[in-house]
């Protein structure tokens, strides 16, 4: 049997039937995907862990920790969905580097997957990136390529993958589409699970930060399809345009500068940040997200990220809101990534004095809250 297909002039050419298939290929493939499939079946899931609140007011604050991941953070859920993506569509091959735009978390996340299937891994971050990640993503084998003004990120990992012949991952594209929303046990299926036996089954409020807005997605859509009456919010910290975006219902919205919170906040509205799924935005000063970890280490001895305190400052205030409403039910945020990353940064007290942050009158406001009920800023 033959075919005809175009020529370099247009005019067609007599083929005889191809098999495309490389059984090497095909090989290396099934392997890939049954490692990277192997790493979420040995995996427990997350806890889902009590932030303490008076047993009086009838509510309860959960975060779901996320640093318990094999690399530590909420990004591993992302990698490995992106790697099992990029693997079924014959996008990432053998030998070939897969390359990253990234402010840590998901780089390294990203970098222990690389090294799991034997691919190079360049992750592309800004220069202002911790350290402790920088040596996270060399440890699982990746390489670290800096650029100096983190709009350019986007521009420079996908001029890498040209020009090495290898897979641009694109986590701010691909996060929304590559997870399973539905369930699978996704994020919000496993909060959902970890709910059945509490006293508020179902929370009145999820609370998400946004980085690529994947996670966000994800939990939005699972809400609505399960038909739940859960409220999504998520909060943005400052030097990010996705309150302006999704306030004014503008998908050009952009910021001048990058977010000093690691892993959250974006310059530009990110094709996988979905703004009709959520029902509530904030903007988050920095110095209060900085504050919330502050007050959570505090009272549960735990050290996590910026990005947690941001979600956590808008957890408190929409519990302050039903308080002052006389009304109960539970609340749930994320603990994206463990402290020690930044201990540098969210940490260190001449970190602050260098950014001009005084967390004074947000660390008292917490305090206030959680003695009187009463939320003042």
């Amino acid at each position: 049997m033959s075919t005809s297909a175009q020529g370099p002039g247009g005019g067609a050419v007599a083929t005889a039937d191809v098999d495309r298939s490389d059984l090497e290929y095909r090989a290396w493939l099934k392997e890939a995907v049954r490692k990277v499939q192997a790493d979420a079946n040995r995996s427990a899931d997350t806890h889902l862990l009590r932030f303490p609140l008076p047993e009086e007011w009838g509510i309860d604050l959960y975060l779901k920790d996320e640093s318990t991941h094999p690399t530590g953070s909420l990004k591993h859920r992302l990698a490995r969905s992106l790697f099992l993506y990029g693997l079924c569509n014959g996008w990432i091959r053998p030998a070939k580097p897969v390359i990253e735009a990234s402010s840590g978390s998901t780089a390294v996340s990203e970098a222990y997957f690389a090294k799991l299937i034997g691919v190079p891994f360049i992750a592309v971050m800004p220069r202002t990136t911790s350290p402790e990640k920088c040596r996270l993503i060399e440890f699982h084998g990746g390489q670290c390529h800096f650029v100096d003004d983190s709009r350019k990120m986007y521009q420079e990992a996908a001029s890498l993958a040209a020009s090495t012949g290898g897979h641009y991952i694109d986590q701010f594209t691909y996060a929304e589409r590559a997870t399973d929303w539905r369930g699978n046990n996704n994020i919000a299926e496993s909060i959902y699970q970890q709910l059945r036996l509490e006293r508020y089954p179902e929370p009145a409020w999820i609370v998400a930060t946004a980085g690529t807005g994947g996670t966000s997605a994800t939990i939005a859509r699972y809400v609505h399809y399960m038909q739940f009456d859960t409220r999504i919010c998520v909060p943005d910290p400052e030097n990010s345009c996705f309150f302006e975006g999704w306030t004014r219902n503008d998908l050009t919205a952009t910021s001048d500068c990058g977010s000093r919170i690691e892993g959250i906040g974006r310059p530009r509205m990110e094709p996988s940040f979905v703004p009709g799924a959520i029902d509530r935005m904030m903007k988050v000063p920095d110095a209060a997200s900085v504050a919330a970890i502050r007050a959570l280490d505090r009272v549960s001895g735990r050290k996590a990220g910026g990005s947690t305190g941001t979600g956590l400052w808008s957890a408190l205030k929409i519990v302050a809101e039903m308080v002052a409403g006389g009304r109960t039910g539970s609340v749930v945020t994320l603990l994206c990534d463990p402290g020690d990353r930044y201990l540098d940064k969210y940490y260190s007290d001449s970190w602050l004095d260098e950014q001009g942050l005084d967390i004074t009158p947000y660390s008292a406001a917490i305090d206030r809250l959680l003695a009187t009920g009463v939320w003042t800023e």
